[in-house]
């Protein structure tokens, strides 16, 4: 892992990566704040910037991710170690800590429609104050909040997700900040790292200044403060799904000209 032990250089002007996870995040943690954690289950998550929060033991945290942890892993050592007061999130299935301690009233959890929560984050991003949508109209995602009737169909007002430090796993980075994701462990990183005051990219490669074409950047470094290059992450696999060689449907001419197959 590069970027692992503690360090310090001279960076140049505009250059944002720092020597280590540890420098990456030092002077940005604080009991009672609020982290925006990018990932979906397990997918694109800041592995090594979750390992060193929970060293850190900083507690009373408000965690906002699609899910906070999976299986024991991510987000879910935050809470084995009792670190979490809140979580925001839109889906809690998987993590018997997270039920277990909502269960017997250890952390409060808000749970969002997962199209809501994407738009309460890109709005805390895009300096919207709420926004009107119709789902959870009539549920109780609906209650405490604002309904108001527009061209006759009811409307909830959900208000923007905002947080003190957003973590974010990108494929590649420069050293202004600029970033491309992989695939889909895009998710919700380019939109945390919008809504937050400080966001902290753990990168898989850190290349010079010019390499990203322009064309080519998911999320510009105007968003980012801070970046580490981490190699080596475990990228698990949350439920590995295979079948046995040979015994997959064949394909019909016309099935397989839908599905894009030569």
């Amino acid at each position: 892992m590069k970027g692992g032990q503690d360090g310090k250089r001279e960076r140049a002007p505009g250059d944002k990566v720092y020597a280590s996870v540890a420098a990456a995040l030092t002077g940005l943690l604080h009991d009672g704040m609020t982290i925006m954690s990018g990932g979906f289950g397990l997918c694109g998550n800041a592995e090594a910037c979750i390992d060193a929060i929970a060293s850190s033991g900083v507690k009373n945290l408000t965690i906002i991710s699609n899910n906070c942890g999976n299986q024991g892993q991510g987000l879910a050592v935050l809470l084995k170690n009792r670190q979490v007061a809140r979580v925001v999130c839109s889906f809690v299935g998987g993590n018997p800590d997270l039920a277990e301690q909502y269960l017997a009233g250890k952390v409060k959890v808000e749970l969002c429609p997962q199209g809501t929560f994407a738009e309460r984050i890109r709005a805390g991003g895009a300096g919207i104050a709420g926004f009107y949508t119709p789902t959870g109209v009539g549920t109780v995602v609906a209650e405490g909040k604002e309904v108001r009737e527009i061209d006759g169909r009811p409307y909830l007002l959900e208000r923007p997700l905002r947080a003190d430090l957003a973590i974010v796993r990108a494929s590649v980075a420069d050293r202004f900040g600029n970033l491309r994701f992989y695939r889909t462990a895009r998710n919700f990183n380019p939109l945390m790292a919008t809504a937050a005051k400080v966001t902290v990219v753990e990168a898989d490669r850190v290349v010079p200044p010019g390499v990203i074409d322009p064309d080519d950047v998911h999320l510009p470094g105007l968003y980012v403060k801070r970046i580490v290059e981490v190699t080596e992450h475990r990228d698990v696999i949350e439920h590995r799904t295979t079948r046995a060689r040979g015994s997959g449907q064949k394909l019909t001419e016309a099935t397989r000209t839908r599905k894009g197959h030569s």
